[in-house]
């Protein structure tokens, strides 16, 4: 395993290169309290959006978690946990065990989320070692084969691919590549598609992931959870109360409340299959909380690489080797779970790529207990910040001690020069190697004919001219308001193979504008001839198609800039594309009423 920096004075240049992660043979070492007597089941339930505050556990009397609180009473709580400041970074960490511009994620949206195809992810390590793989809930790394979570090593997939979903109860959901429709409040539902998979598997080692999309917005949540707080008053506030949003504020905890009532359905079902010795369960979330409320004091919320925006709860239970009610002290994050859950498994694997993460699996076994140097890096675009010892360097180079002033009001950069110093070099260091990283994967088309089938959705397009998206963030947006003939959407794509696509487009049109005329083609490169039946094929929309936006009674915080409706499928015939990267452009050749049409997602379906 790559050696763990030790340093009980001021970091040094020298030791930021030996702290470089370098290609080797991951594999497990034998616990020194002896190998697990069976390959221990792995579950691990991440949240969308929950800060290190929204919990019981942690001093918030404003809600109540005791099924959450449990994991650490049985197990550990690792205290100085961190992950990302948004959603699609930490997943990427937490899957390849490495900083996530490496992996070539840079963002949250239109394409920025990908996780390379050539990253060896946990579900890759864990399936080569005959474990059954599923994962239940928001993916948010990667869409198109080879992203899809089916090509990434887990065998069973039920949920979406989007950073967000605009609706929470019965919402069209991807279910191993197929689309169908939800059933109920989503997060139940996964937690139901997560069960089933527990139990088909209970006689085999199994990983199941369950990354759940709460309290991410949309704010709707079923009534039986959000009556408690529709008119709760809240004991405990954000520091400054001015900025809460307290509508807000009671929509996530009552979702919070409706994640702790899933985890304790999982646990029963460990205890039922009498699997629950046998089972390591891992709970913890993608970024600080999403709006300003009780997090603890700390300075920061999602979004921010301050410690309020990138410090998770973490527990972790293993009933039969993890101490119940131990604390782990070790700084430690989600890029250190690959590396930990293989040691705490015995799971061997070669993997290709540096790794960052360390194990810290024999703190969670109560190996050891003092913490050792330890440097963990955050960014956000060229701004780093860094955590060492009881330090924070912000992204502005300002040093603190965040465990005395988690609200990062006292500056000791003139206090401590050296510390301040050191963190600074190493935080230079890694802007340049993390912005190279983002600059090698900036602007990368999107993937056709990996697969037999692949949806180019809205949220991966350009709109021209008149056309708006139904919402300011393009995750799951569709595009509305074409008005002209000289609109039109584009993709920037790359064929692995050229060959013959049908070409279907998902819309909706009024009746008014039936008649409409869309045309679909690749556009002309380096003086290409761009002629239908070859690079171009069109048709025209002869249904009326204009259902309604799906109910939002449900959603607890008004002005929501969500809407999500239904489409309906439209073959627009063959369309040939080239090998390697082009741009697919949609256009309309002939409008009847004011405007075309709206559309949701073409689909390519090699021929």
């Amino acid at each position: 395993m790559r050696k763990m920096i030790h340093c009980n004075g001021p970091l040094s240049f020298v030791a930021f290169l030996l702290a470089l992660p370098q290609t080797y043979q991951c594999f497990a070492k034998d616990l020194k309290s002896g190998n697990p007597r069976n390959p221990p089941n792995v579950l691990v339930i991440l949240t969308d959006d929950q800060g290190w505050g929204d919990l019981s556990l942690n001093g918030n009397r404003n809600l109540e978690t005791p099924r959450i609180d449990s994991i650490a009473r049985d197990g550990a709580t690792v205290k100085h946990f961190y992950v990302c400041q948004v959603c699609a970074p930490t997943r990427a960490e937490f899957l390849t065990g490495r900083y996530y511009p490496r992996t070539g994620v840079s963002g949250v949206s239109v394409g920025q989320e990908r996780l390379n195809a050539d990253e060896t992810t946990i579900a890759d390590v864990f399936k080569a070692a005959g474990y059954a793989t599923g994962a239940f809930g928001k993916w948010h790394n990667g869409t198109q084969s080879p992203f899809h979570p089916n090509d990434r090593g887990f065998d069973e997939f039920y949920g979406f691919t989007s950073g967000h979903w605009g609706h929470y109860f019965s919402p069209p959901l991807d279910q191993n590549r197929t689309i169908v429709r939800g059933d109920g409040f989503v997060v139940d539902d996964f937690t139901d598609h997560a069960m089933d998979f527990i139990r088909s598997n209970q006689n085999q080692p199994f990983l199941c992931y369950l990354p759940v999309n709460t309290p991410h917005s949309p704010m709707m949540v079923p009534d039986r959870f959000y009556d408690k707080f529709q008119d709760k008053h809240l004991a405990m506030r954000h520091m400054d109360s001015q900025r809460e949003d307290l509508l807000m504020t009671r929509a996530a905890l009552a979702m919070v409340e409706n994640v702790d009532w899933n985890v304790g359905r999982l646990l029963d079902l460990l205890d039922e299959l009498k699997i629950a010795d046998d089972t390591i369960v891992i709970f913890f979330s993608d970024n600080g909380p999403n709006s300003y409320r009780w997090n603890g004091g700390m300075k920061g919320r999602k979004g921010s690489i301050d410690e309020g925006g990138i410090r998770s709860p973490c527990l972790v239970r293993w009933t039969t080797r993890i101490p119940a009610a131990s604390v782990v002290e070790q700084l430690s994050g989600a890029i250190d779970w690959l590396p930990t859950l293989m040691e705490l498994a015995n799971v061997e694997h070669s993997v290709a790529k540096p790794v960052d993460g360390q194990s810290f699996a024999p703190w969670l076994l109560g190996q050891k207990t003092e913490r050792e140097s330890r440097v963990l890096f955050s960014i956000r675009k060229k701004q780093v910040s860094v955590r060492s010892g009881v330090h924070r360097l912000d992204g502005d180079g300002r040093l603190f001690d965040v465990e005395k002033d988690p609200g990062q009001r006292f500056d000791l950069t003139k206090e401590l020069p050296g510390i301040s110093n050191s963190l600074q070099e190493l935080a230079a260091q890694h802007a340049k190697v993390m912005t190279n990283a983002f600059d090698l994967n900036a602007d990368r088309p999107f993937t056709v004919g990996y697969r037999k089938k692949t949806t180019l959705p809205a949220r991966d397009g350009v709109p021209h001219g008149a056309i708006q998206r139904s919402s300011k963030s393009p995750n799951h947006s569709f595009f509305e308001d074409w008005k002209g003939l000289d609109a039109s959407i584009t993709w920037k794509i790359d064929v692995k193979t050229a060959g013959v696509f049908e070409a279907i487009v998902h819309y909706t049109c009024r009746h008014q504008d039936v008649g409409a005329k869309l045309v679909i083609q690749v556009d002309p490169v380096d003086g290409q001839e761009v002629t239908e039946g070859a690079f171009v094929t069109s048709g025209i929309i002869e249904d009326e198609f204009d259902p309604p936006l799906y109910d939002k009674s449900k959603e607890r915080v008004p002005q929501s800039h969500y809407y999500v409706k239904d489409f309906q499928p439209l073959s627009l015939g063959a369309l040939q594309l080239p090998e390697g990267y082009s741009t697919l452009r949609l256009r309309a050749s002939l409008m009847v009423g004011e405007e075309v049409a709206d559309i949701h997602s073409v689909q390519l379906i090699r021929r």
